[in-house]
């Protein structure tokens, strides 16, 4: 286990961030290295670049962050036009060089490279027909098992192709997609994860959130719409529609915690949302108070709200080790027992004497607001009122997030009382249902609420899947 995965042991993972570009005449790697440093947050396992300029196809990829993968040796062979990258968290398929994005095989047309973000419910029935088909596969990495459906799809073009593999996938998936002419975007009709384009001089750009376009100087930004797939080539963008769109489904961690701030998602600043969050938070649980503080960096904002709303001084109580990241380098058996203060450390002399409201944006397992209440208690917080913009997470994710198991997950097992004692706070209160969707200010059926309710977009059934589209056929997923 490395430190950064002790730290994190509370925190729900996003699986992965695309990157994608069609820009003739710029140093389209470089680029695309700037992209994916953006979307940092949304993976730190692996990170990878393909590039193409219409002859030759190089990948490079490794295990680690950005910045470790890549070097200005290494960035120099990927010359070329269209390029895509990928950051990745695991969740189905374990953490190793294999399984790092982008992929890459030659097939009846060409080259095609792909990153994936999101998580297929029915990649067992997908591997099943693949091999079937004769074709191997190195990885359990549903990732794979998209490229290998584009690379044996029924139709004369990529796009016919991109949309026969549509038709019979289940699940999340935004996708970057890169063939010797064309760079292709691709967003499920369900709308899991994010996807959104924007112009940069003479070419396009496709990312995850749109802080990575504008960290690259990218303007008219525009969401993918669930189901559209953008093909951009040196005629230009163009966008089709891939599938008909379901019930709109986007996470809604993206808001609590998945999304930078600087984001705009669903035509709204991610950094806004989580302050009226906040203030949803204080109508709900007030509470006597010295010093509204947040867990850094995700519930700052949420912080910010809650204390204008309580009329409380927002201050730092906690200084974040930024620089933590991801090490090899294994702690000893006193540094693991210190678990979060390898993380933070409090800012013990403003602390001491004070009854405090700490903001965190949600608890998963538990396992790090114990540690966390108590680090403050030791620095003299007289009272800790912890107070969550979201509300108790019960159920596991199944597109793609990391939120543990039911046997993990300490809201499904505990009550709120519960929950209190074990992690010592004075006070515990979450964000109802109604005042997230109050404060996100667009109706709750645009989004995937599964892991607070349960109710599932593509209904889980006895260890597998049957989407409301499968069940009136009576086809069950596996």
């Amino acid at each position: 286990m490395t430190t950064c995965e002790m730290a994190c042991l509370d925190r729900p993972h996003e699986e992965c961030g695309v990157f994608g570009i069609f820009a003739p005449g710029e140093a389209v790697a470089r680029i695309t290295f700037f992209g994916l440093f953006a979307l940092q947050h949304r993976g730190q396992e692996s990170a990878g670049i393909a590039v193409t300029d219409g002859v030759n196809t190089h990948l490079h990829k490794e295990m680690g962050l950005v910045t470790q993968v890549f070097n200005e040796s290494n960035l120099a062979p990927l010359q070329g036009h269209i390029a895509i990258g990928h950051t990745r968290y695991s969740t189905a398929d374990s953490s190793r060089p294999v399984s790092a994005g982008p992929f890459l095989l030659e097939s009846m047309v060409g080259p095609i490279a792909l990153a994936h973000n999101g998580n297929l419910v029915n990649t067992g029935e997908m591997r099943r027909k693949l091999f079937q088909r004769g074709v191997g596969l190195a990885s359990s990495c549903d990732s794979e098992v998209i490229i290998q459906m584009l690379a044996g799809a029924q139709g004369d073009t990529m796009l016919d192709r991109i949309k026969d593999m549509m038709s019979s996938a289940l699940g999340a998936y935004s996708l970057t997609i890169l063939t010797r002419d064309a760079l292709y975007g691709v967003r499920d009709p369900w709308g899991f994860r994010p996807l959104c384009m924007g112009r940069l001089n003479g070419g396009w750009v496709i990312a995850s959130e749109s802080c990575a376009l504008e960290t690259v100087g990218a303007r008219e930004i525009t969401e993918i719409a669930p189901g559209e797939i953008v093909m951009v080539d040196r005629t230009g963008a163009r966008v089709i529609q891939g599938r008909s769109p379901a019930k709109s489904s986007l996470c809604i961690f993206e808001y609590i915690y998945f999304a930078r701030p600087d984001s705009v998602i669903d035509g709204q600043l991610i950094h806004e949302v989580r302050q009226e969050l906040g203030r949803q938070l204080a109508r709900e649980h007030p509470v006597d108070a010295d010093l509204v503080m947040g867990v850094p960096d995700s519930a700052t904002a949420a912080a910010i709200g809650y204390a204008q709303e309580a009329g409380i001084p927002f201050g730092e109580g906690l200084i974040k080790n930024r620089y933590i990241g991801r090490t090899f380098i294994q702690p000893d058996d006193r540094l693991r027992k210190a678990g979060v203060a390898l993380k933070f450390n409090p800012l013990a002399l403003g602390l001491k004497g004070k009854r405090l409201v700490v903001v965190d944006d949600s608890i998963v397992r538990g396992n790090t607001s114990a540690p966390t209440v108590e680090l403050l208690r030791r620095a003299g917080a007289r009272e800790v009122h912890l107070r969550i913009s979201s509300p108790p997470i019960k159920h596991p994710c199944f597109m793609g997030v990391d939120m543990a198991t039911y046997g993990e997950l300490i809201a499904h097992r505990l009550s709120i009382e519960e929950i209190r004692a074990h992690i010592g706070a004075d006070t515990l209160g979450y964000l109802s249902m109604e005042g997230m969707i109050a404060a996100l200010n667009r109706p709750l059926d645009r989004y995937c609420t599964a892991c607070f309710s349960g109710d599932y977009p593509l209904e889980q059934k006895a260890g597998g899947f049957l989407s409301r589209e499968s069940q009136a056929c009576g086809v069950m997923e596996a």
